[in-house]
Protein backbone atom coordinates (compact mmCIF):
# COMPACT_ATOMS: atom_id res chain seq x y z
CA UNK A 1 0.00 0.00 0.00
CA UNK A 2 1.27 2.99 -1.11
CA UNK A 3 1.98 5.59 1.76
CA UNK A 4 -0.68 8.43 0.34
CA UNK A 5 -2.85 5.37 0.87
CA UNK A 6 -2.47 4.49 4.05
CA UNK A 7 -2.24 8.60 5.03
CA UNK A 8 -5.86 8.95 3.20
CA UNK A 9 -7.05 5.71 5.04
CA UNK A 10 -5.99 7.07 8.27
CA UNK A 11 -7.90 10.73 8.22
CA UNK A 12 -10.80 8.72 7.51
CA UNK A 13 -11.09 6.40 10.15
CA UNK A 14 -10.92 8.59 13.24
CA UNK A 15 -13.78 10.91 11.63
CA UNK A 16 -15.55 7.77 10.43
CA UNK A 17 -15.58 6.34 13.91
CA UNK A 18 -16.55 9.52 16.01
CA UNK A 19 -19.44 10.04 13.56
CA UNK A 20 -20.58 6.74 13.95
CA UNK A 21 -20.71 7.01 17.75
CA UNK A 22 -22.24 10.40 17.44
CA UNK A 23 -25.25 9.43 15.28
CA UNK A 24 -25.74 6.49 17.06
CA UNK A 25 -25.71 8.71 20.38
CA UNK A 26 -28.50 10.90 18.71
CA UNK A 27 -30.73 8.13 17.34
CA UNK A 28 -30.44 6.24 20.72
CA UNK A 29 -31.52 10.11 22.75
CA UNK A 30 -34.54 9.51 19.85
CA UNK A 31 -35.50 6.16 21.23
CA UNK A 32 -35.27 7.26 25.07
CA UNK A 33 -37.54 10.15 24.00
CA UNK A 34 -39.96 7.96 22.17
CA UNK A 35 -40.28 5.38 24.92
CA UNK A 36 -39.74 7.17 28.09
CA UNK A 37 -43.44 7.44 29.46
CA UNK A 38 -42.97 3.71 29.52
CA UNK A 39 -39.30 3.30 31.02
CA UNK A 40 -40.38 6.05 34.15
CA UNK A 41 -41.67 4.53 37.30
CA UNK A 42 -41.25 1.43 36.72
CA UNK A 43 -38.09 0.66 39.07
CA UNK A 44 -36.70 -1.10 36.17
CA UNK A 45 -33.01 -2.29 37.35
CA UNK A 46 -29.76 -1.13 35.80
CA UNK A 47 -29.52 -4.67 34.19
CA UNK A 48 -32.81 -4.35 32.02
CA UNK A 49 -31.90 -0.74 30.94
CA UNK A 50 -28.73 -1.52 29.41
CA UNK A 51 -29.77 -4.67 27.70
CA UNK A 52 -32.76 -2.51 25.96
CA UNK A 53 -30.03 -0.01 25.03
CA UNK A 54 -27.89 -2.47 23.52
CA UNK A 55 -30.77 -4.08 21.74
CA UNK A 56 -31.58 -0.77 20.63
CA UNK A 57 -28.41 0.25 18.96
CA UNK A 58 -28.16 -2.69 17.30
CA UNK A 59 -31.48 -1.71 15.63
CA UNK A 60 -30.26 1.77 14.94
CA UNK A 61 -27.29 0.41 12.90
CA UNK A 62 -28.43 0.22 9.30
CA UNK A 63 -29.78 3.84 9.92
CA UNK A 64 -26.23 4.94 11.35
CA UNK A 65 -23.83 3.65 9.13
CA UNK A 66 -25.05 5.45 5.76
CA UNK A 67 -25.25 8.87 7.67
CA UNK A 68 -21.57 8.78 9.34
CA UNK A 69 -20.23 7.14 6.14
CA UNK A 70 -21.69 10.21 4.63
CA UNK A 71 -20.42 12.85 7.22
CA UNK A 72 -17.30 10.97 7.88
CA UNK A 73 -16.37 11.26 4.06
CA UNK A 74 -17.22 15.24 3.78
CA UNK A 75 -15.30 15.65 6.65
CA UNK A 76 -12.01 13.38 5.35
CA UNK A 77 -12.43 15.32 1.67
CA UNK A 78 -12.85 18.38 2.89
CA UNK A 79 -9.69 18.35 6.11
CA UNK A 80 -7.64 17.65 2.59
CA UNK A 81 -8.88 20.21 0.70
CA UNK A 82 -8.90 22.81 3.28
CA UNK A 83 -5.24 22.02 3.88
CA UNK A 84 -4.26 21.41 0.08
CA UNK A 85 -3.34 18.16 0.94
CA UNK A 86 -5.67 17.17 -2.05
CA UNK A 87 -4.38 19.49 -4.29
CA UNK A 88 -0.84 18.45 -3.66
CA UNK A 89 -1.97 14.95 -4.67
CA UNK A 90 -3.72 16.22 -7.82
CA UNK A 91 -0.50 17.87 -8.89
CA UNK A 92 1.22 15.28 -7.97
CA UNK A 93 -0.99 13.09 -11.06
CA UNK A 94 -3.44 10.82 -9.08
CA UNK A 95 -6.61 11.73 -9.74
CA UNK A 96 -10.23 11.46 -7.44
CA UNK A 97 -10.41 8.18 -8.00
CA UNK A 98 -7.32 7.05 -6.92
CA UNK A 99 -7.05 9.02 -3.78
CA UNK A 100 -9.75 7.21 -2.75
CA UNK A 101 -9.48 4.21 -3.77
CA UNK A 102 -8.32 2.91 -0.22
CA UNK A 103 -11.41 4.58 0.78
CA UNK A 104 -13.73 2.85 -1.59
CA UNK A 105 -12.57 -0.65 0.16
CA UNK A 106 -13.21 -0.24 2.78
CA UNK A 107 -16.20 1.24 2.59
CA UNK A 108 -16.90 -1.72 0.15
CA UNK A 109 -16.18 -3.97 3.45
CA UNK A 110 -18.39 -1.92 5.50
CA UNK A 111 -21.17 -2.11 3.12
CA UNK A 112 -20.66 -6.20 2.94
CA UNK A 113 -20.61 -6.04 7.12
CA UNK A 114 -23.93 -3.91 7.49
CA UNK A 115 -25.65 -6.93 5.01
CA UNK A 116 -24.57 -9.31 7.50
CA UNK A 117 -25.45 -6.98 10.41
CA UNK A 118 -28.81 -6.07 8.81
CA UNK A 119 -29.43 -9.92 8.46
CA UNK A 120 -28.47 -11.62 11.27
CA UNK A 121 -27.76 -8.87 14.51
CA UNK A 122 -30.79 -6.69 13.85
CA UNK A 123 -33.77 -9.62 13.57
CA UNK A 124 -32.49 -11.11 16.77
CA UNK A 125 -31.85 -7.51 18.25
CA UNK A 126 -35.23 -6.40 17.37
CA UNK A 127 -36.71 -9.93 18.74
CA UNK A 128 -35.04 -9.46 22.13
CA UNK A 129 -35.92 -5.73 22.15
CA UNK A 130 -39.26 -6.44 21.13
CA UNK A 131 -40.02 -8.66 23.89
CA UNK A 132 -38.44 -6.71 27.02
CA UNK A 133 -40.89 -3.68 25.86
CA UNK A 134 -43.65 -5.87 25.69
CA UNK A 135 -42.89 -6.96 29.49
CA UNK A 136 -42.32 -3.61 30.49
CA UNK A 137 -45.62 -2.22 29.26
CA UNK A 138 -47.21 -5.13 31.24
CA UNK A 139 -45.34 -4.24 35.12
CA UNK A 140 -47.15 -2.03 36.49
CA UNK A 141 -45.84 1.32 38.15
CA UNK A 142 -43.33 1.14 40.97
CA UNK A 143 -45.42 1.60 44.38
CA UNK A 144 -44.88 5.72 45.19
CA UNK A 145 -47.32 7.87 47.38
CA UNK A 146 -47.03 11.22 47.22
CA UNK A 147 -48.73 13.63 49.60
CA UNK A 148 -52.30 14.29 49.40
CA UNK A 149 -52.69 12.90 46.07
CA UNK A 150 -54.26 9.40 45.34
CA UNK A 151 -52.32 5.98 44.05
CA UNK A 152 -54.24 4.30 42.20
CA UNK A 153 -51.82 1.85 40.91
CA UNK A 154 -53.51 -1.36 42.10
CA UNK A 155 -56.08 -2.18 40.54
CA UNK A 156 -59.52 -1.93 42.21
CA UNK A 157 -57.87 0.17 45.14
CA UNK A 158 -57.06 3.67 46.12
CA UNK A 159 -54.71 5.11 48.50
CA UNK A 160 -54.04 8.15 49.81
CA UNK A 161 -51.71 9.30 52.46
CA UNK A 162 -51.62 12.96 53.73
CA UNK A 163 -47.40 12.80 54.43
CA UNK A 164 -44.94 10.02 54.31
CA UNK A 165 -41.40 10.21 56.22
CA UNK A 166 -38.24 10.60 53.74
CA UNK A 167 -36.32 8.39 55.97
CA UNK A 168 -37.99 5.80 57.93
CA UNK A 169 -41.39 5.94 55.08
CA UNK A 170 -43.79 6.36 57.83
CA UNK A 171 -47.17 6.63 56.31
CA UNK A 172 -49.67 9.98 58.54
CA UNK A 173 -53.15 9.78 58.09
CA UNK A 174 -53.70 6.91 55.63
CA UNK A 175 -57.14 6.83 53.87
CA UNK A 176 -57.79 3.29 51.79
CA UNK A 177 -60.40 2.68 49.57
CA UNK A 178 -60.74 -1.14 48.77
CA UNK A 179 -63.42 -2.43 45.70
CA UNK A 180 -61.37 -5.54 45.45
CA UNK A 181 -64.67 -8.15 46.56
CA UNK A 182 -66.34 -9.77 43.62
CA UNK A 183 -69.73 -9.22 45.26
CA UNK A 184 -69.36 -5.20 45.16
CA UNK A 185 -68.73 -4.92 48.76
CA UNK A 186 -66.55 -1.80 49.72
CA UNK A 187 -63.72 -1.61 52.37
CA UNK A 188 -63.05 1.84 53.31
CA UNK A 189 -59.56 2.19 55.91
CA UNK A 190 -58.65 5.17 58.01
CA UNK A 191 -55.94 5.18 60.10
CA UNK A 192 -53.14 7.68 61.98
CA UNK A 193 -49.91 6.03 60.25
CA UNK A 194 -48.47 2.93 58.92
CA UNK A 195 -46.32 1.21 56.70
CA UNK A 196 -47.29 -0.35 53.00
CA UNK A 197 -44.56 -1.79 50.93
CA UNK A 198 -44.47 -4.79 48.49
CA UNK A 199 -42.55 -7.82 49.55
CA UNK A 200 -39.15 -8.29 48.32
CA UNK A 201 -40.41 -10.53 45.09
CA UNK A 202 -42.85 -7.98 44.63
CA UNK A 203 -45.79 -10.61 45.12
CA UNK A 204 -47.52 -9.18 47.76
CA UNK A 205 -48.56 -5.81 49.28
CA UNK A 206 -47.78 -5.78 52.76
CA UNK A 207 -49.93 -3.39 54.91
CA UNK A 208 -49.38 -2.12 58.25
CA UNK A 209 -51.44 0.38 60.05
CA UNK A 210 -51.91 2.08 63.25
CA UNK A 211 -54.56 3.32 65.23
CA UNK A 212 -57.39 3.38 62.52
CA UNK A 213 -61.08 2.24 61.84
CA UNK A 214 -62.26 -0.13 58.83
CA UNK A 215 -65.18 0.26 57.71
CA UNK A 216 -67.40 -2.68 55.39
CA UNK A 217 -70.27 -2.15 53.17
CA UNK A 218 -71.88 -5.06 52.36
CA UNK A 219 -74.26 -5.42 49.65
CA UNK A 220 -75.85 -8.91 49.73
CA UNK A 221 -76.39 -8.56 45.59
CA UNK A 222 -79.24 -6.44 46.25
CA UNK A 223 -77.26 -2.50 46.84
CA UNK A 224 -80.59 -0.58 46.05
CA UNK A 225 -82.45 -1.87 49.45
CA UNK A 226 -80.75 -4.42 51.17
CA UNK A 227 -77.05 -2.82 52.41
CA UNK A 228 -75.27 -3.35 55.58
CA UNK A 229 -72.16 -0.92 57.19
CA UNK A 230 -69.80 -3.18 59.18
CA UNK A 231 -67.37 -1.10 61.50
CA UNK A 232 -63.96 -1.61 63.24
CA UNK A 233 -61.29 0.17 65.70
CA UNK A 234 -58.24 -1.79 65.77
CA UNK A 235 -54.42 -0.78 67.43
CA UNK A 236 -52.93 -2.27 64.62
CA UNK A 237 -53.94 -3.91 61.21
CA UNK A 238 -51.92 -6.09 59.32
CA UNK A 239 -52.58 -7.30 55.78
CA UNK A 240 -50.30 -9.51 52.91
CA UNK A 241 -52.42 -8.63 49.86
CA UNK A 242 -50.95 -10.94 47.14
CA UNK A 243 -50.07 -8.41 43.62
CA UNK A 244 -49.76 -8.95 40.02
CA UNK A 245 -47.58 -6.90 37.47
CA UNK A 246 -45.21 -5.31 39.55
CA UNK A 247 -42.30 -8.07 39.49
CA UNK A 248 -40.64 -8.34 35.74
CA UNK A 249 -41.50 -10.90 34.15
CA UNK A 250 -39.33 -12.08 31.02
CA UNK A 251 -41.93 -13.48 28.00
CA UNK A 252 -40.73 -15.84 25.34
CA UNK A 253 -38.70 -14.26 23.14
CA UNK A 254 -40.71 -16.67 20.04
CA UNK A 255 -43.84 -14.76 20.79
CA UNK A 256 -42.24 -12.55 18.60
CA UNK A 257 -40.46 -14.37 15.87
CA UNK A 258 -43.69 -13.80 13.21
CA UNK A 259 -42.61 -9.87 13.01
CA UNK A 260 -41.17 -9.39 9.45
CA UNK A 261 -38.71 -7.03 11.42
CA UNK A 262 -37.20 -10.54 13.35
CA UNK A 263 -36.94 -12.96 10.46
CA UNK A 264 -33.28 -12.79 8.27
CA UNK A 265 -33.97 -12.98 4.04
CA UNK A 266 -34.15 -16.42 3.63
CA UNK A 267 -37.43 -17.09 6.40
CA UNK A 268 -38.30 -13.64 4.54
CA UNK A 269 -38.04 -15.44 1.09
CA UNK A 270 -40.00 -18.40 2.40
CA UNK A 271 -42.60 -16.19 4.02
CA UNK A 272 -43.25 -13.91 0.26
CA UNK A 273 -43.36 -17.87 -1.30
CA UNK A 274 -46.10 -19.33 0.97
CA UNK A 275 -47.79 -16.01 1.42
CA UNK A 276 -48.29 -15.45 -1.84
CA UNK A 277 -49.97 -18.97 -2.38
CA UNK A 278 -52.11 -17.91 0.50
CA UNK A 279 -53.06 -15.42 -1.14
CA UNK A 280 -53.99 -16.45 -4.27
CA UNK A 281 -56.36 -19.22 -2.34
CA UNK A 282 -57.84 -16.70 -0.88
CA UNK A 283 -58.55 -14.53 -3.52
CA UNK A 284 -60.00 -18.04 -5.55
CA UNK A 285 -61.94 -18.90 -2.57
CA UNK A 286 -63.49 -15.58 -2.27
CA UNK A 287 -64.65 -14.94 -6.00
CA UNK A 288 -65.19 -18.02 -7.23
CA UNK A 289 -67.96 -19.21 -5.07
CA UNK A 290 -69.44 -15.80 -5.21
CA UNK A 291 -69.13 -15.78 -9.15
CA UNK A 292 -70.73 -19.36 -9.45
CA UNK A 293 -72.61 -19.74 -6.48
CA UNK A 294 -74.11 -16.23 -6.19
CA UNK A 295 -74.06 -13.76 -9.14
CA UNK A 296 -74.27 -16.31 -11.65
CA UNK A 297 -75.84 -18.96 -10.64
CA UNK A 298 -78.14 -19.43 -13.65
CA UNK A 299 -75.46 -18.70 -15.61
CA UNK A 300 -74.51 -21.85 -18.57
CA UNK A 301 -72.03 -20.05 -20.34
CA UNK A 302 -69.66 -21.92 -19.41
CA UNK A 303 -70.87 -25.08 -21.11
CA UNK A 304 -70.93 -25.61 -24.86
CA UNK A 305 -74.32 -24.95 -26.56
CA UNK A 306 -75.60 -26.11 -29.55
CA UNK A 307 -76.77 -23.28 -32.23
CA UNK A 308 -80.47 -24.41 -32.04
CA UNK A 309 -80.46 -23.67 -28.31
CA UNK A 310 -78.56 -20.23 -28.15
CA UNK A 311 -80.83 -17.10 -27.67
CA UNK A 312 -80.35 -13.83 -27.73
CA UNK A 313 -79.61 -12.31 -23.84
CA UNK A 314 -80.33 -9.04 -25.07
CA UNK A 315 -84.04 -9.48 -26.63
CA UNK A 316 -85.17 -11.98 -23.65
CA UNK A 317 -83.80 -9.33 -20.86
CA UNK A 318 -85.84 -6.88 -22.72
CA UNK A 319 -88.56 -9.51 -22.90
CA UNK A 320 -88.04 -10.18 -19.06
CA UNK A 321 -88.48 -6.49 -17.72
CA UNK A 322 -91.45 -5.52 -20.57
CA UNK A 323 -93.39 -8.78 -19.99
CA UNK A 324 -92.67 -10.73 -17.06
CA UNK A 325 -91.76 -8.52 -14.33
CA UNK A 326 -94.58 -5.81 -15.44
CA UNK A 327 -97.18 -8.92 -15.67
CA UNK A 328 -96.53 -10.17 -11.98
CA UNK A 329 -98.59 -9.34 -9.19
CA UNK A 330 -97.16 -7.13 -6.62
CA UNK A 331 -96.53 -9.99 -3.76
CA UNK A 332 -94.63 -11.36 -6.70
CA UNK A 333 -92.80 -8.61 -7.19
CA UNK A 334 -92.08 -8.21 -3.58
CA UNK A 335 -91.32 -11.91 -3.24
CA UNK A 336 -88.52 -11.62 -6.08
CA UNK A 337 -86.96 -8.40 -4.60
CA UNK A 338 -86.49 -9.88 -1.37
CA UNK A 339 -84.99 -13.00 -2.51
CA UNK A 340 -83.05 -10.54 -4.87
CA UNK A 341 -81.81 -8.84 -1.81
CA UNK A 342 -81.23 -11.50 0.35
CA UNK A 343 -79.11 -13.33 -1.87
CA UNK A 344 -76.72 -9.95 -2.67
CA UNK A 345 -76.67 -9.69 0.76
CA UNK A 346 -75.64 -13.31 1.53
CA UNK A 347 -72.71 -12.80 -1.42
CA UNK A 348 -71.45 -9.35 0.61
CA UNK A 349 -70.94 -10.84 3.81
CA UNK A 350 -69.71 -14.46 2.44
CA UNK A 351 -67.29 -12.01 0.19
CA UNK A 352 -66.19 -9.54 3.16
CA UNK A 353 -65.71 -12.68 5.45
CA UNK A 354 -63.19 -13.90 2.95
CA UNK A 355 -61.43 -10.98 1.99
CA UNK A 356 -60.50 -10.10 5.44
CA UNK A 357 -58.36 -13.17 5.78
CA UNK A 358 -56.97 -12.32 2.04
CA UNK A 359 -56.51 -8.75 3.41
CA UNK A 360 -54.69 -10.07 6.42
CA UNK A 361 -52.43 -12.33 4.37
CA UNK A 362 -51.31 -9.61 1.69
CA UNK A 363 -50.46 -6.84 4.61
CA UNK A 364 -47.77 -10.02 5.46
CA UNK A 365 -47.10 -10.08 2.31
CA UNK A 366 -46.33 -6.50 1.67
CA UNK A 367 -44.58 -6.31 5.12
CA UNK A 368 -42.34 -9.07 4.44
CA UNK A 369 -41.60 -7.71 0.71
CA UNK A 370 -40.42 -4.38 2.77
CA UNK A 371 -37.89 -5.99 4.84
CA UNK A 372 -36.46 -7.98 2.16
CA UNK A 373 -35.66 -5.61 0.13
CA UNK A 374 -34.67 -3.11 2.85
CA UNK A 375 -31.57 -5.84 3.69
CA UNK A 376 -30.53 -5.30 0.15
CA UNK A 377 -30.75 -1.89 -0.04
CA UNK A 378 -28.48 -1.07 3.05
CA UNK A 379 -25.30 -1.67 1.32
CA UNK A 380 -26.18 -0.07 -1.96
CA UNK A 381 -26.91 3.02 -0.07
CA UNK A 382 -23.54 3.13 1.74
CA UNK A 383 -22.22 3.33 -0.98
CA UNK A 384 -24.20 5.66 -2.65
CA UNK A 385 -24.02 8.05 0.44
CA UNK A 386 -19.69 7.80 0.84
CA UNK A 387 -20.11 8.72 -3.46
CA UNK A 388 -21.65 11.56 -2.59
CA UNK A 389 -19.65 12.84 0.32
CA UNK A 390 -16.31 12.00 -1.09
CA UNK A 391 -16.71 14.29 -4.22
CA UNK A 392 -19.07 16.69 -2.12
CA UNK A 393 -15.77 17.45 0.59
CA UNK A 394 -13.39 17.67 -2.45
CA UNK A 395 -15.30 20.08 -3.67
CA UNK A 396 -16.73 22.09 -0.56
CA UNK A 397 -13.12 21.66 1.00
CA UNK A 398 -13.99 22.62 4.51
CA UNK A 399 -13.50 20.56 7.11
CA UNK A 400 -14.58 20.14 11.06
CA UNK A 401 -18.19 19.57 12.11
CA UNK A 402 -19.88 23.21 10.56
CA UNK A 403 -20.37 22.97 6.91
CA UNK A 404 -20.31 19.50 6.92
CA UNK A 405 -22.95 18.40 9.07
CA UNK A 406 -25.00 21.11 7.69
CA UNK A 407 -24.68 19.46 4.17
CA UNK A 408 -24.78 15.64 5.15
CA UNK A 409 -28.35 16.80 7.45
CA UNK A 410 -29.80 17.74 4.14
CA UNK A 411 -28.82 14.72 1.75
CA UNK A 412 -29.33 12.26 4.94
CA UNK A 413 -32.63 14.22 5.47
CA UNK A 414 -33.97 13.89 1.65
CA UNK A 415 -32.84 10.00 1.78
CA UNK A 416 -35.11 9.39 4.74
CA UNK A 417 -38.41 11.74 3.29
CA UNK A 418 -38.04 9.85 0.25
CA UNK A 419 -37.30 6.33 1.78
CA UNK A 420 -39.88 6.44 4.48
CA UNK A 421 -42.58 7.53 1.55
CA UNK A 422 -41.72 4.70 -0.72
CA UNK A 423 -41.72 2.70 2.64
CA UNK A 424 -45.34 3.28 3.55
CA UNK A 425 -46.60 3.23 -0.38
CA UNK A 426 -45.29 -0.21 -0.63
CA UNK A 427 -46.37 -1.22 2.81
CA UNK A 428 -49.76 -0.56 1.51
CA UNK A 429 -49.67 -2.17 -1.54
CA UNK A 430 -49.95 1.04 -3.81
CA UNK A 431 -46.05 0.35 -5.72
CA UNK A 432 -44.39 -2.75 -5.35
CA UNK A 433 -41.84 -3.52 -2.82
CA UNK A 434 -38.58 -3.06 -5.65
CA UNK A 435 -40.29 0.87 -6.21
CA UNK A 436 -40.86 1.79 -2.67
CA UNK A 437 -37.57 0.90 -1.43
CA UNK A 438 -35.60 1.83 -4.55
CA UNK A 439 -36.79 4.94 -4.70
CA UNK A 440 -34.18 6.66 -2.64
CA UNK A 441 -31.69 5.24 -4.32
CA UNK A 442 -32.65 5.92 -8.16
CA UNK A 443 -33.18 9.48 -6.83
CA UNK A 444 -29.33 9.44 -5.13
CA UNK A 445 -27.83 7.54 -7.47
CA UNK A 446 -27.55 10.16 -10.39
CA UNK A 447 -26.38 13.01 -7.46
CA UNK A 448 -23.64 10.79 -6.55
CA UNK A 449 -22.35 9.93 -10.08
CA UNK A 450 -22.99 14.00 -11.37
CA UNK A 451 -21.09 14.95 -8.25
CA UNK A 452 -18.26 12.64 -8.59
CA UNK A 453 -17.84 13.78 -12.17
CA UNK A 454 -17.78 17.33 -11.05
CA UNK A 455 -14.96 16.86 -8.25
CA UNK A 456 -12.77 14.54 -11.01
CA UNK A 457 -13.10 18.02 -13.15
CA UNK A 458 -12.19 20.54 -10.53
CA UNK A 459 -15.47 21.90 -10.99
CA UNK A 460 -16.22 24.88 -8.57
CA UNK A 461 -19.73 23.60 -8.26
CA UNK A 462 -20.26 25.06 -4.46
CA UNK A 463 -17.49 28.20 -5.26
CA UNK A 464 -19.39 30.66 -3.72
CA UNK A 465 -16.93 33.38 -5.50
CA UNK A 466 -17.24 31.57 -8.78
CA UNK A 467 -21.08 31.79 -8.69
CA UNK A 468 -20.78 35.70 -7.17
CA UNK A 469 -18.62 36.13 -10.75
CA UNK A 470 -20.82 34.63 -12.52
CA UNK A 471 -23.56 36.72 -10.90
CA UNK A 472 -21.49 39.71 -12.01
CA UNK A 473 -20.58 38.64 -15.68
CA UNK A 474 -24.40 37.97 -16.09
CA UNK A 475 -25.16 41.41 -14.38
CA UNK A 476 -22.85 43.49 -16.48
CA UNK A 477 -23.73 41.39 -19.82
CA UNK A 478 -27.25 42.58 -19.05
CA UNK A 479 -26.62 46.21 -18.18
CA UNK A 480 -24.83 46.57 -21.59
CA UNK A 481 -27.35 44.64 -23.83
CA UNK A 482 -29.80 47.06 -22.01
CA UNK A 483 -28.29 49.71 -22.81
CA UNK A 484 -27.55 48.89 -26.43
CA UNK A 485 -31.58 48.44 -26.80
CA UNK A 486 -32.40 51.89 -25.17
CA UNK A 487 -29.71 53.68 -27.74
CA UNK A 488 -31.31 51.74 -30.41
CA UNK A 489 -34.72 52.45 -29.79
CA UNK A 490 -33.94 56.22 -29.22
CA UNK A 491 -32.08 56.19 -32.30
CA UNK A 492 -35.10 54.74 -34.27
CA UNK A 493 -37.67 57.56 -32.75
CA UNK A 494 -34.77 60.26 -33.75
CA UNK A 495 -35.12 58.80 -37.17
CA UNK A 496 -38.79 59.26 -37.37
CA UNK A 497 -39.10 62.28 -36.32
CA UNK A 498 -36.62 63.11 -38.94
CA UNK A 499 -38.66 61.48 -41.30
CA UNK A 500 -41.95 63.55 -40.26
CA UNK A 501 -40.26 66.76 -40.67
Amino acid sequence: MKSIHKFVLKAYLGPMILTFFIVMFVLLMNFMWRYIDELVGKGLSAGIIIELISYAMANMIPMGLPLATLLAAIMTMGNLGENYELLAMKSAGMSLVQITKPLIILVSIIAVGSFFVGNNLVPYANKKMFSIIFDIRQQKQVLEFHDGLFFNGIENMSIRVSHQEPDTHLLHDVLIYDNRDANGNMNTVVADSGYIRLSDDKRYLLVTLFNGQTYEQTRNGQWFNKSSLGHHIFDRQDQAIAMEGFDMGRSDDNLFSNNSQTKNINRLQRDIDSLEKTVNTATTRSYEPLLKDQLFVRDNSVLPMPDSLKVDKSRFRDMLVSDSLVTLPLREKERIWDMARNMAKSSRNMFSFDESASKEALNQLYRSKVEWHKKISLPISIMIFFLIGAPLGAIIRKGGLGLPVVVSVIFFVIYYMINLSGEKIAKEGTWEAVYGMWLSTAVLTPIAIYLTYKATNDSALLDFDWYVGRIKSLKEKWTLKSKKTINKIKLKQHEKRNDAQ
